[in-house]
C-alpha cells in the first residue's frame, strides 16, 4: 500500500522577535523539537520520514512557509532514498513560501536515486520582497562504493523559483550520452545545486561581494568536483557541481553555505546540529 505523506510547516515571529513553528502531519513525516542553539531569532528544525525511503507509489510531501521576519533551517538526518520500483512512480515534492523579510535555509542531506527507481524530486520556492533564502538540493545516482551502480530506472529532477531559476532534467540510465559525455554528467555520478535567492534585486556591489566569497571558498580542496558558480539575474546566486560521491560535493557546498551565511546576513556559521551526529 502506498504512502501519502504530508508535512505542513509554518514558521512565524512572535511579538518578543522569537521564531516559533506550527506545524501538523499525515503520514510517516515528522518534525523533531525547534532547536534554539543561536538565539531566539533563528529556529532549527530537522525533518524525518521513519521509513527512511520511497518505494513505488509513495509521495512525500512538505511545505514549509516562513511568516515575515521569522528565520528557519531545516535540514534532514539522514539521505531521501528512492529504492527500486515494480513501476509505479515515487516523487517527493517541496513547495516553499517567504513572506517579507523572512528568511530561510533548506539544508537537507542528499537523494539517492537506487538502480531501478523511477522517481520525481519536484522544489518550488516563491519569495516575496525582501526575502532571501540560501538552499540546495544534492542527489546520487546509484551507490557506486556498494557495488550498485546506476544501471537502470530514472529520475526528473525539477527546482524552480518563479521568474528567477528552472532547472528541469530528465536522467535515464539508458542514456549513456547524458552520463558519460562530457557535455553531460561526464560520468560523475553525484549532482547538485546550491543558491542564495532573494525577493527582491540585490545590490551590484552586495552580488559581487556574494559572488566573490563563493568562488573563494572553491579554491580550497575540491579536486573531486567540477564546479561553476554564477549570478544569472540580481536576484540569485546560483552554484552547481557534480562528482564521483556525494561526500566532496556536500563538503564543498558546506563550506559556500558557511561564508555566504556570514557575508550575506552577518550570522556565524552554525550548522545544524544533526550534521555533527
Amino acid at each position: 500500500m502506498p504512502w501519502h505523506a504530508q508535512l505542513d510547516l509554518n514558521y512565524r515571529q512572535d511579538d518578543a522577535g522569537r521564531t516559533v513553528l506550527q506545524h501538523a502531519h499525515t503520514g510517516p513525516l515528522r518534525i523533531l523539537k525547534s532547536l534554539y542553539t543561536e538565539g531566539h531569532g533563528i529556529c532549527h528544525n530537522v525533518i524525518v520520514h521513519p521509513p527512511g525511503g520511497l518505494v513505488g507509489g509513495d509521495v512525500l510531501d512538505v511545505r514549509v512557509h516562513t511568516g515575515s521576519g521569522s528565520h528557519g533551517l531545516l535540514s534532514t538526518p539522514g539521505a531521501t532514498r528512492f529504492y527500486r520500483s515494480e513501476g509505479a512512480p515515487t516523487e517527493q515534492q517541496v513547495r516553499l513560501t517567504l513572506e517579507p523579510g523572512a528568511r530561510l535555509e533548506w539544508l537537507p542531506l542528499e537523494s539517492i536515486a537506487y538502480p531501478g527507481c523511477i522517481a520525481s524530486n519536484t522544489l518550488h520556492a516563491t519569495l516575496a520582497e525582501g526575502a532571501e533564502m540560501i538552499g540546495w538540493d544534492v542527489c546520487a545516482l546509484g551507490l557506486p562504493t556498494a557495488g550498485q551502480p546506476f544501471e537502470r530506472g530514472s529520475l526528473t529532477q525539477h527546482l524552480e523559483i518563479p521568474g528567477l531559476w528552472l532547472e528541469r532534467a530528465h536522467i535515464d540510465a539508458a542514456d549513456t550520452r547524458l552520463l558519460e559525455s562530457p557535455l553531460g554528467l561526464a560520468g560523475q555520478r553525484c549532482l547538485g545545486t546550491l543558491w542564495l535567492a532573494s525577493g527582491s534585486p540585490l545590490p551590484r556591489e552586495r552580488r559581487e561581494h556574494l559572488m566573490e566569497t563563493v568562488r573563494a571558498r572553491l579554491e580550497g580542496d575540491s579536486r573531486d568536483v567540477q564546479v561553476g558558480a554564477t549570478s544569472p539575474n540580481p536576484q540569485l546566486l546560483v552554484l552547481r557541481g557534480v562528482a564521483p560521491l556525494v561526500e566532496p560535493l556536500m563538503a564543498l557546498f558546506q563550506r559556500v553555505w558557511a561564508g555566504l551565511r556570514t557575508e550575506a546576513w552577518g550570522l556565524s556559521a552554525v550548522p545544524p546540529r544533526i550534521w555533527r551526529v
